[in-house]
């Protein structure tokens, strides 16, 4: 790394961990969890193993540490572990014992969240759908049904990972577990029972023995010895139900979820990092970001209902593994400041004072000379200059200074030192050897998914049953058909044989046929999943066929009796007469059911069925058709997506492995987005959004694992109709580095404790580094001193703005993998007296 500016000494006092040396004992007290002995200040992420694949599980776990990180946090997904009652999975992505021993490779501990109620926008909060069945059963509250299933469940994960030593009482890497999941949030409406159940659980889990603290989130009421902990957007004013408890903040929300049909939320990382100071500002010792990776929800694992195949959740480590900048690098910052403290942290109780309105400062002081202090601003619109122990120092508003002396600023938590990275997608063609349209089209073939009844294991009904009670879930497919005749004289056909179909639905969508062609369409939203239609459609004399497809898109996740909501077409089902008001209710007449597709049980998602047809002209923009063709996997190591723009709703399979639903048709609301969200002020999941009036999901992650370097099989269903050719790959790479700092900014927390060694003040420093191996700094785009405008990536100058500037930076870094420069007049002269000046900087890596 080059520096400019000045020679400087690089002094870490945080040094490389290296290979953790596992606990024998986990107990805590009032100020933080205790391991062998000594309190411990820990930084946790959540990173869910069966949101992404084997083959990233180290790279998302080494980077985890490199950014700070102590603990790695899961849920354990009951629904995928046990699918069919008594018949286990632990394969593949579902594999919690090699992801347990990959974390314990890295030295990182594991807080592991048994549950077995997950919530975490999964399908039907982690429950198996074979637990609805059971006779007498009643979920999350006492209920012997329920709670011999969870007893059962619950105590086999704990026995696996007894068998191989993974407990910290054992020498493992578990250092927590955590039994049921926001209970708190809805306990009050299963009334006295709810009491009796938290009790039972509590016991239950101890009983367990396994050696390490349980934990309670959101659960006022926890019994001891269950610690009970905070999730939220902010903990710092979270206080534990006991004194003898330390503050633990399980669930910081990075960011938030994303549904179909809404806008890509987003979390800025000052307020996130604000969020964090304050909260060990205020005698927190424990934190997890929820989630630090979020990962994709394959198959049909979402919940919801309405949740997104993308789980990116907008965490310091993206959906495809990629660092998250500057959000990843400011909280590194942010986690080697804390870490600088924990001495102070771990010792006593923190002394807090006003140093004016909303202007606070918390003091850690030992009698053995350890000193560290917090200085936050909760402004939201106006920063301050405060006095703290004879000296001046300037807090911008809803921001805290970390003085891991009591003196000097290592960070603010507003004043991001680490660069940004703006990525992009390179769009590929799916047919690298195919560059007509008619040789692109021969490379697909398709298969018609029948409209109606097609399967022997059909059934009939007087009525309109519920959805999950008839598919378990092992589709998500629902037909309800119905065959009716219409005599020349019904009224119906008095207005040009044009009547009304009235449907109302539980949800999710629905697809309504009539002799056999697409008469219209609903679908419900993440707020509302009902759904009420009324679609013209045109009867002819005599028999007439009406088709309904009912589909679900992931089932209920959360809530008081949340697997009591149903799904499906419930009624009332009418046809309305437009001449003269006539109305027939179909909804008790006798019903024909199939559960799935016709195409789900000959198995053309694995794409090797003999059903498949080759022809000169591919049907597009049709409801209901398979598609097939085989592709080439793009070059180079680049993360890969499918970018689904031309199709409309249905799920994708690549090499027989789901990839997910897709749904680029539904598209979010013009209204709620902002060009840019201020940090200052308390975070709500829709304060920061973007991507309005575009498709909540264009694009779709392929693990590279999952392909070969040629003849890849791709398998898509499409509901509603799309044109599969306009189908392209996606490659995620990095376009530009950024960054901007300016004189006021506290220097590198790396440098911390340099000024003593080299004698002089360290200044504030801009670095840049190339994100991948065997890359170099290849050229600088812009380069400001003075009052640069704009944000990364349209940047522009203004009037105050050094002429060496350009020159400076691109002799410290083209060619350098990585560079630093002063951020002072020292190196690039003063282009405007007595105006606070940054520098700015973008470049791009070859």
């Amino acid at each position: 790394m080059r520096g400019v500016g000045f020679v400087f000494v690089l002094v870490s006092l945080l040094g490389a961990i290296a290979t953790t040396s596992f606990a024998s004992t986990v107990t805590y007290d009032h100020r933080a969890l205790v391991i062998d002995g000594k309190r411990r200040v820990l930084i946790s992420g959540s990173i869910h193993y069966p949101r992404s694949t084997p083959d990233m599980w180290p790279d998302l776990i080494q980077k985890s540490k490199d950014g700070g990180l102590d603990v790695i946090e899961t849920y354990v997904f009951w629904n995928l572990h046990e699918p069919v009652r008594r018949q286990y999975d632990f394969k593949g992505r579902n594999d919690l014992v090699k992801f347990v021993k990959t974390v314990a490779e890295a030295g990182l501990y594991v807080h592991l969240r048994i549950g077995p109620y997950v919530c975490a926008e999964w399908n039907y909060g982690g429950f198996p759908l074979w637990l609805h069945f059971i006779p007498g059963i009643q979920f999350r509250t006492d209920n012997g049904p329920f709670e011999e299933e969870m007893q059962i469940f619950t105590a086999k994960i704990v026995d696996m990972m007894k068998k191989e030593n993974l407990y910290a009482s054992q020498g493992g890497p578990i250092i927590l577990s955590q039994i049921e999941n926001e209970y708190g949030n809805i306990d009050s409406a299963y009334g006295s029972a709810a009491k009796s159940y938290i009790q039972w659980a509590a016991s239950m889990a101890t009983s367990l023995d396994t050696g390490v603290p349980w934990v309670m989130c959101q659960q006022a009421d926890a019994p001891d010895p269950m610690i009970n902990t905070c999730n939220g957007f902010y903990c710092d004013q979270f206080t534990p139900n006991s004194v003898k408890k330390p503050k633990m903040w399980t669930e910081n929300w990075t960011g938030w979820f994303l549904s179909f049909g809404g806008a890509v939320p987003y979390r800025p990382v000052e307020d996130i990092a604000f969020a964090v100071a304050r909260f060990f500002q205020l005698g927190g010792t424990f934190q997890n970001y929820y989630m630090y990776h979020g990962g994709t929800n394959f198959g049909r694992t979402t919940g919801g209902p309405f949740i997104a195949t993308s789980y990116d959740y907008d965490a310091p480590i993206d959906e495809y593994g990629l660092l998250r900048q500057p959000k990843w690098g400011h909280l590194k910052d942010l986690h080697k400041a804390i870490k600088l403290c924990e001495a102070a942290l771990i010792a006593t109780d923190p002394t807090i004072t006003s140093l004016g309105t909303n202007l606070e400062a918390s003091v850690y002081k030992t009698g053995t000379g350890s000193c560290a202090a917090f200085l936050a601003n909760v402004r939201t619109n106006s920063d301050a200059t405060v006095n703290f122990s004879g000296n001046s120092y300037h807090l911008p508003a809803w921001s805290v200074s970390i003085l891991p002396d009591c003196k000097n600023v290592a960070l603010n938590t507003a004043q991001i030192n680490s660069m940004a990275v703006m990525p992009r997608f390179m769009q590929q063609s799916l047919k690298n050897d195919i560059d007509s349209s008619d040789g692109f089209q021969s490379g697909w073939s398709w298969v018609d998914e029948p409209v109606g009844i097609s399967k022997n294991n059909a059934f009939t009904k007087l009525g309109l049953l519920e959805q999950i009670n008839i598919t378990a879930d092992k589709s998500d497919y629902l037909w309800y058909s119905l065959s009716t005749e219409i005599q020349g004289d019904e009224p119906f056909l008095e207005d040009g044989s044009q009547t009304v179909l009235h449907v109302e639905s539980l949800g999710h969508a629905l697809h309504v046929f009539i002799n056999g062609k697409l008469a219209g369409s609903g679908t419900g939203n993440s707020g509302n999943a009902k759904v009420t239609v009324d679609i013209p459609v045109t009867l002819i004399h005599g028999k007439n066929t009406i088709d309904l497809l009912s589909l679900t898109v992931g089932l209920q996740n959360y809530g008081a009796f949340y697997d009591k909501q149903g799904a499906g077409i419930t009624g009332p089902i009418k046809l309305k007469g437009l001449a003269n008001g006539t109305t027939v209710d179909l909804s008790s007449q006798q019903w024909t059911y199939q559960v799935g597709l016709q195409g789900e049980e000959l198995g053309l998602p694995s794409g090797s069925s003999s059903k498949w047809v080759a022809g000169s002209t591919l049907p597009k923009k049709q409801p209901l058709i398979w598609y097939k063709t085989t592709f080439d996997a793009p070059a180079g190591n680049d993360p890969v997506a499918l970018d689904f723009m031309g199709m409309g709703k249905g799920e994708a399979w690549v090499n027989g492995q789901s990839i997910g639903r897709y749904w680029p048709a539904y598209v979010s609301s013009n209204s709620g987005c902002t060009s840019s969200c201020n940090y200052r002020g308390p975070y709500s999941s829709n304060k920061c959004l973007k991507n309005c009036g575009k498709p909540s999901q264009q694009l779709y992650h392929v693990p590279r694992s999952w392909l070969q370097p040629s003849g890849n099989t791709l398998v898509l269903f499409e509901e509603i109709g799309g044109d599969p050719t306009q189908i392209s790959f996606a490659t995620k790479q990095v376009e530009s580095l950024c960054s901007r700092v300016s004189e006021y900014h506290p220097p590198p927390v790396d440098m911390w404790g340099s000024d003593l060694t080299t004698g002089r003040k360290s200044s504030p420093m801009l670095s840049l580094e190339c994100p991948f191996p065997n890359q170099v700094i290849s050229s600088i785009k812009f380069a400001s001193f003075g009052t640069p405008r704009g944000t990364c990536g349209s940047f522009s100058h203004s009037k105050c703005s050094s002429r060496t500037a350009l020159s400076i930076v691109q002799e410290a870094c083209i060619g350098s993998k990585s560079c630093s420069i002063g951020v002072s007049i020292d190196t690039f002269g003063d282009p405007c007296s007595g105006i606070a000046k940054s520098l700015a900087v973008e470049a791009s890596c070859t």
